[in-house]
């Protein structure tokens, strides 16, 4: 989904601050629009503002500063529950005296439903879940995972246009919380709902989102679709926090044509593509993903540039090999390779040439 404009946003962030102590700004002017039907992610470390931001469009919290609007009209003195907006936290928030069928129609009741109404709504929610047979029971007699289907249909069955979700998978263990990735992504596609999705986890935001704003410091430090956020990182925060990432430190030596000469710490001269460095002196920190670098001489492309490199580690990771290097004076250059059948396992103290091509390898600030 392309960047929305401002007059065609179904969920709008202006100039919105946050403060708790009227000093520290925990949000610090953000402008954001999310699309009608987008799937959008907050992703950053904790303290980032992220949850805020969630909380001041659930009503949970008020704004210091600007205004947030929904379908065109401000929210910020509406109350949470007359803003029809679904919420999943990470602590499901079930009533344990009620059954689940009892759960789910609350948030119906609330809203003066007849009871038959009710019941098919509630019916529906739970089979979208796949817990059509679990509507008796009682939510501590469900596990985790059902207790955070549960959770989900709640969310979805007075069928609200915004769902927003804190986190939602958090206490869930790899293989259900990937399962649930999928589930949530495709229930929320089918129902053509706006999602707002909250986590620090990386590998989440690419695998469910339409976009990813990454969160950092109060600000967002850019906003864009997966790939473009893992391949295209702005600046050298967006690159770390997202998926692994090679660090080479240096000085840049000459600008031409869209290439960067940088001089590595140790002497070496390398060709980058400039991403936020702009003139000759400027420290850097140059950005090559694992997966884009080549120790395979004969699958180098013509252009690659090479470096020398020391194996200091190689760890068998079933579908990948991921080779721990020596380069340029760094000892933590990861390189990853497919468990392919003519793919050789390194051996620590190897002296082996490494290459990538200088369109995968960034200069960003230092």
């Amino acid at each position: 989904m392309t960047n929305q404009g401002a007059g065609d946003a179904f969920v709008l962030f202006e100039r919105v601050q946050k403060s708790y102590d009227g000093e520290t700004l925990v949000v610090k002017d953000l402008n954001l629009s999310i699309g009608k039907g987008e799937f959008l992610t907050m992703l950053g470390p904790s303290g980032s503002g992220k949850t805020t931001c969630l909380m001041m469009l659930a009503g949970f919290e008020t704004a210091t500063h600007g205004e947030i609007k929904l379908a065109g009209r401000p929210i910020n003195n509406i109350p949470p529950h007359k803003r029809g907006i679904g919420m999943v936290f990470q602590n499901y928030a079930l009533f344990p005296h009620m059954t689940i069928a009892e759960n789910l129609a609350f948030p119906l009741e609330v809203r003066n439903m007849g009871k038959s109404e009710r019941e098919e709504k509630v019916k529906r929610a739970l089979d979208m879940v796949q817990m059509g047979t679990f509507g008796g029971r009682r939510p501590a007699q469900l596990s985790g995972g059902q207790q955070q289907r549960v959770a989900l249909a709640r969310a979805l069955v007075f069928e609200p246009e915004l769902v927003l979700m804190d986190e939602p998978l958090g206490a869930l263990d790899k293989q259900l919380r990937e399962h649930m990735q999928f589930e949530i992504k495709r229930i929320a596609d089918g129902l053509g709902i706006t999602v707002v999705y909250v986590t620090h986890d990386q590998t989440e935001a690419l695998t469910m989102s339409d976009r990813v704003a990454v969160f950092n410091d109060g600000k967002i430090q850019q906003l864009a679709p997966p790939d473009v956020l893992y391949e295209e990182p702005e600046n050298s925060f967006v690159a770390q926090f997202i998926g692994e990432n090679n660090t080479l430190e240096g000085v840049v030596k000459e600008i031409n044509n869209g290439v960067a000469l940088v001089e590595l710490d140790d002497g070496e001269l390398i060709d980058c593509k400039p991403v936020n460095v702009s003139k000759p002196g400027e420290r850097t920190r140059v950005s090559i993903r694992p997966e884009r670098v080549e120790m395979n001489k004969a699958r180098l492309q013509p252009g690659a540039h090479t470096l020398k490199a020391e194996v200091l580690e190689f760890i068998y990771m079933g579908d990948i090999f991921r080779t721990r290097l020596r380069v340029a004076g760094n000892e933590e250059f990861v390189v990853k390779t497919r468990n392919a059948p003519d793919q050789r396992r390194m051996q620590p103290g190897e002296q082996i040439e490494i290459g990538w091509l200088p369109t995968d390898c960034r200069a960003l600030d230092a």
